[in-house]
């Protein structure tokens, strides 16, 4: 990590988080299971900060098959009752149920689309929006891609997946660049 370079303040603090700000946020996803990943750690998060989050993911990704959603979507009850009891994911249990939930809503989204992918990146015509966001301008918390995103997923049965979780989804995955223009980490994603 070159601490030279100049990179979005939200990362600063941990160094599990500036390696997430330097290697994944914001470049483009088209890989079915990343999405999902991202949409289980995106619930999770829900009322938690983000540093928590990644604090956990490796534990949600041992409690989660390594985020396969055809496993998720199979786990039985009993697994719902150890999950509970494992301190390396958010025991709270309707985002446990709302993941499973989520994996067998995402395979019927892959069934209709061809691929989870294909369908979130039609929410932005299939290219990332480059936000142009500079030092001291507000980060935004949705948009109306976001909003139609959290309304139709909604409509499909998914939980825990509002516009302000499905925004940062998508700048996560990289349908939004919003780092900094100043940011090292800006032109980069574009590159993808």
């Amino acid at each position: 990590m070159d601490d030279q370079k100049f990179r979005c303040k939200w990362c600063l603090g941990f160094p599990e988080y500036i390696a997430y700000h330097d290697e994944e946020w914001g470049k483009p996803v088209w890989d079915d299971t990343i999405h999902f990943e991202f949409l289980i750690l995106e619930s999770a998060q829900a009322g938690l900060s983000w540093a928590t989050i990644l604090k956990k993911r490796e534990g949600y990704r041992d409690a989660f098959a390594d985020f396969d959603y055809k496993q998720v979507a199979e786990f039985p009850e009993g697994y719902v009752q150890e999950l509970l009891q494992n301190p390396g994911i958010i025991r709270n249990e309707l985002k446990i149920r709302a993941a499973i939930n989520n994996a067998k809503r995402f395979m019927e989204v892959q069934q209709e689309f061809g691929s989870f992918s294909k369908y979130i990146w039609g929410f932005v015509g299939g290219k990332p929006i480059q936000n142009k966001l500079k030092i001291g301008d507000p980060s935004p918390a949705t948009s109306p891609e976001s909003d139609k995103l959290a309304k139709d997923m909604k409509k499909r049965g998914f939980k825990f997946l509002g516009s302000t979780t499905l925004y940062s989804h998508m700048q996560a995955t990289g349908l939004f660049n919003d780092h900094l223009v100043e940011c090292f980490r800006y032109k980069e994603v574009q590159q993808f």
